[in-house]
């Protein structure tokens, strides 16, 4: 191999091994990723109440609806 060759990959592979582009790629992934857990760990936690909240004002409202009749 020629020298001018391995001096032609050696900065070829500094500049892969210096570009970060990637690895911003790979952050913004992990902190979409951690997000997408926050928000399922939320709904699955207050999802319950929630559907227990909704479930009585339904009722509260049926009831209002059958008096008003």
């Amino acid at each position: 191999m020629s020298h001018a060759y391995l001096n032609g990959f050696a900065s070829k592979a500094r500049a892969f091994l210096a570009d970060e582009s990637g690895a911003t790629a790979i952050e913004y992934g992990l902190i979409a990723a951690g997000i997408a857990v926050a928000i399922v760990t939320a709904v699955f936690t207050i999802g319950d109440d929630l559907n227990d909240l909704f479930g009585a004002v339904s009722g509260k409202v049926q009831e209002g609806t059958a008096l008003a009749q």
